[in-house]
């Protein structure tokens, strides 16, 4: 299938009138796509790759059983994510580095999603507790790899729109895929003893749909279930078409496990406000203390708490805080995000996969310090959706940056 590689490009304004039909969603992608084939199924390269799905033509839609801790409601799967493979078992991850949003919750509130959001909250759950995180994994690394979702695919493009569309397709997919009435419609129930043949496995979950299914399990458990589609058209507006997989094989046994979901669920991260009273460096803590196993980073600036610092390193007043790991390091410790390792690169706090080099910081008074000083700068505080990037050097805003254990 390699012809499908390297014809991903965005659409031009001299794209056919005819293709952005008035019926949109989102007013976002091509609501119809007249001719174009179904996805994986072309003979030769389609150009025009916001009609068509390349090279991630094959779409997953993935469910997690997550039992201890337990994730989501007793008697439901909960979402994983959408993934688009390039119809051979091979995929692209993390394709745009521009549009890799440490804000899912903020950018789908503010699209007026509220009920989508609250979906979510119940049903596409992080078993560590960390759904905003979670979730701006599944955009970052997968999200931003389809291509009928590109921004140029857009006929008046509002930033961050085909975020809300990816996390909305991921969910109404989802709904029509009830893993746990499936299964149990073919008496295969979650319990603690009895054990349960792959294959039937697989065949109670195959037959709505008319198709193979991909299950996964971990420790002979039964823990996950790939369901694939091919699309005619964009993710967004396009016919989603049940199809085989694409060279992905189950890893579980003959006789697998299906246990319930028990233990105590996870908590999130927690959001408490930390004292309001600023306390003046006194000398450095023992190293690592308190910034020590993983923990949120609670911002402090005017004498008041207010909202974090967020998993690419910038300064967030609303939305989840993100957990950080706090390793001890020389006379100090390192510290990581969901994104990545963090240093400060040309005067700015910033954490991602890229960073090679994490810079070993310091607590001083219970706060945060870089070369034993503990005041951050930002050109403003910031508002709404709105990130603020942390520097070390002087600007108009001061701010110190705690730490609370999670």
């Amino acid at each position: 299938m390699s012809f499908y590689r390297g014809f991903r490009q965005a659409v031009t304004s001299s794209f056919s009138a005819a293709l952005i039909a008035s019926t949109t969603v989102f007013a976002g992608t091509p609501a119809s796509c007249p001719n174009t084939p179904l996805s994986c199924h072309n003979t030769t390269a389609v150009a025009d790759t916001c009609c068509f799905n390349a090279p991630g033509g094959l779409l997953l839609q993935t469910q997690f059983w997550d039992s201890d801790p337990p994730t989501g409601p007793n008697d439901s799967w909960t979402v994983h994510g959408l993934w688009p493979d390039n119809c051979d078992g091979t995929y692209e991850q993390y394709c745009d580095p521009n549009r890799q949003y440490t804000n899912i919750s903020a950018i789908i509130a503010a699209a007026g999603k509220t009920e989508l959001l609250t979906y979510m909250n119940k049903y596409w759950k992080d078993y560590q507790g960390d759904d905003e995180d979670f979730w701006e994994h599944e955009w970052d690394k997968h999200g931003t790899c389809i291509s009928t979702l590109e921004p140029g695919c857009y006929d008046k493009y509002t930033p961050q729109q085909e975020v809300v569309a990816y996390f909305q397709k991921a969910v109404d997919l989802y709904k029509t895929l009830d893993s746990y009435a499936f299964l149990a419609a073919k008496g295969i129930t979650p319990s603690p003893t009895t054990t349960y043949k792959s294959e039937n496995i697989q065949k109670a979950l195959a037959e709505p749909r008319g198709v193979q299914v991909t299950i996964r399990c971990s420790k002979g458990e039964l823990n996950e279930i790939w369901y694939f589609y091919n699309v005619k058209g964009s993710v967004e507006t396009g016919s989603f078409v049940p199809a085989e997989p694409d060279g992905a094989k189950s890893n579980c046994p003959a006789d697998v496990k299906y246990l319930p979901k028990m233990g105590t669920p996870p908590s999130p991260p927690s959001t408490t406000k930390t004292s309001s009273t600023r306390t003046p460096p006194t000398g450095t803590s023992t190293p690592g203390v308190p910034f020590s196993g993983r923990g949120t980073l609670p911002v402090t600036s005017g004498g008041a708490t207010n909202g974090c610092i967020i998993s690419g390193g910038t300064w967030y007043t609303t939305g989840t805080c993100a957990t950080y790991t706090a390793t001890a390091s020389g006379n100090g410790f390192t510290l990581t995000s969901s994104k990545g390792k963090c240093a400060v690169s040309n005067n700015v706090l910033t954490c991602a996969a890229t960073v090679t080099d994490p810079t070993v910081f310091t607590a001083v008074a219970d706060k945060l310090a870089y070369n034993g000083v503990t005041d951050f700068y930002t050109a403003s505080v910031p508002t709404g959706s709105v990130q603020a990037p942390v520097s070390v050097t002087q600007q108009a805003t001061t701010l110190s940056i705690g730490w609370k254990s999670s």
